[in-house]
């Protein structure tokens, strides 16, 4: 069987933090294991982290981790059990969690819904719509009042407590990383997480404040890449300075389509996965996959043409939410979503729409040897490209060069191997250290032949820096066949 391209993300909740149930996730082709800091205490996290490494270290499968902080939420507050009922054509009036019905000065007789969003009456003008509960619930806002908001109910139901909030087009002064994001972030760096990502981000400068922080906290991981999640409008607006300094963004399609319209997401989709890859950088797509599988043992159609497409697009990975954190059909969810995209690598030839579209620095030689490398490993109908690499990079832009063939990366660093999981194509090894071209050619081989169905005899195409052991961006490429002495 052919090896998968793309990687799954899956998120580990109630329904998927069982040891056994890991296993079977990791079994049926989890690559990336996502923790919402949304949810949960960093002592259950910490549980997760343990049964993630545990299994990964006994499956001898490398399993990245990616620590996905809360950043700012913006939540309806505390309302009765049952909820308020709101009734189309009606007013209500909002007012912050903290204030008291003295301060709010509101409409005898009004219906008063709390609202746990930062600055809120500053944020908003008579006109904005206000979505409730993932757009389910909408308003409108008809007038400013002292320290609250008299806004009318466009589309009614049932509100019940803590439900999302958007405010699309509002101007939310909010910082992205809130007081709770710095704490799970010491936490996450004290638990060496491979990656985070980091919400509500709209500009450059948010990741550059993450990488601050990151910097503060532990130094020696100031390199830890860093997922823009792109959720709101302001975030497609920037998104070339966003790409220039985050490691990778997510296609965070939930709120991309409350912000804006469904109608939309789609095109943003392929917006940013093509900048992503001409930027090199790491792109996931988001929310909603499989979302029927929370419930359901098979997804509808639409899901799996949507995943489908998602690997046409070209991303370098897809993720599932709800569907392993608490749905019923965590391990089927897992396979159905490695079958579906299986498929769809089968027919990428005929369908996909990515092939090396990065942009070109004049001065990259790195860019420049792994396109060579590419075309060697074409002309030449190699078995595969195998890659030495410490940091990782040489790896990541193998990757985005979309050879043909298998990319097998090899390290000898074992924090690069966890992050070798998040490239499109690649396969990791762990190696020893090597400070010869000779060495590195024996642990190479050494690992294919123990590890793959690459034989003694094959070719491949070997890329690294010179001389080896020198941490430097790769400046050379040899054909080499597997087994040969030299």
């Amino acid at each position: 069987m052919l090896e998968r391209k793309a990687k799954i993300v899956a998120t580990i909740g109630p329904t998927s933090q069982d040891e056994a149930v890991f296993r079977r996730l990791v079994e049926s082709g989890l690559d990336i294991a996502r923790l919402n800091f949304s949810h949960g205490t960093h002592a259950e996290h910490a549980e997760r982290i343990q049964t993630i490494r545990k299994v990964s270290a006994e499956l001898c499968k490398p399993v990245a981790i990616l620590q996905d902080l809360q950043g700012p939420k913006l939540r309806v507050g505390s309302l009765p059990p049952e909820g308020v009922e709101l009734v189309a054509g009606r007013t209500l009036v909002l007012a912050p969690v903290d204030s008291s019905p003295a301060e709010i000065q509101a409409p005898a007789g009004a219906t008063i819904v709390p609202m746990d969003v930062p600055n809120l009456v500053n944020s908003l003008q008579p006109g904005n719509r206000i979505l409730l509960d993932d757009g389910q619930l909408e308003l409108q806002v008809v007038r400013l009042g002292n320290n609250f908001i008299e806004a009318e109910i466009v589309l009614g139901g049932i509100l019940k407590s803590h439900k999302g909030v958007n405010l699309p087009g509002a101007n939310l002064d909010i910082p992205a990383l809130q007081p709770k994001d710095l704490q799970d972030l010491a936490f996450g760096l004290q638990q060496q997480v491979d990656a985070v990502a980091i919400s509500f981000v709209r500009t450059a400068e948010d990741i550059e404040k993450v990488r601050r922080a990151i910097r503060e906290l532990d130094p020696s991981q100031a390199d830890l890449p860093i997922i823009a999640k792109l959720e709101r409008p302001e975030a497609i607006e920037n998104l070339e300075g966003i790409l220039k300094v985050a490691y990778g963004v997510m296609v965070a399609r939930g709120d991309l389509g409350v912000e804006t319209s469904p109608a939309s997401v789609p095109i943003m989709q392929k917006k940013i996965i093509e900048a992503a890859n001409r930027h090199g950088r790491v792109v996931i797509t988001a929310t909603q996959m499989l979302d029927s599988m929370i419930h359901n043992p098979r997804p509808t159609r639409a899901e799996a043409s949507d995943v489908a497409n998602a690997i046409f697009d070209g991303t370098d990975a897809v993720m599932l939410s709800g569907e392993t954190a608490s749905g019923s059909y965590p391990i089927e969810s897992v396979m159905m979503m490695d079958t579906i995209v299986r498929e769809a690598e089968r027919n990428f030839a005929q369908w996909g729409h990515c092939d090396d579209v990065r942009e070109e620095p004049a001065d990259d030689d790195a860019i420049s040897i792994t396109r060579a490398a590419r075309e060697l490993a074409h002309d030449r109908n190699v078995t595969a490209i195998a890659v030495f690499t410490e940091t990782g990079r040489t790896a990541l832009l193998m990757s985005k060069a979309r050879p043909k063939v298998p990319v097998m990366a090899f390290t000898p660093d074992e924090r690069t191997l966890r992050r070798l999981v998040l490239y499109w194509g690649v396969t990791p090894f762990l190696v020893p250290f090597s400070s010869s071209v000779e060495s590195m050619l024996t642990h190479v081989d050494n690992a294919i032949v123990a590890s793959t169905s690459v034989r003694a005899g094959q070719q491949i195409v070997m890329i690294s820096g010179f001389p080896v052991g020198a941490r430097r961006p790769p400046n050379f490429a040899i054909l080499h066949t597997v087994g040969a002495r030299y």
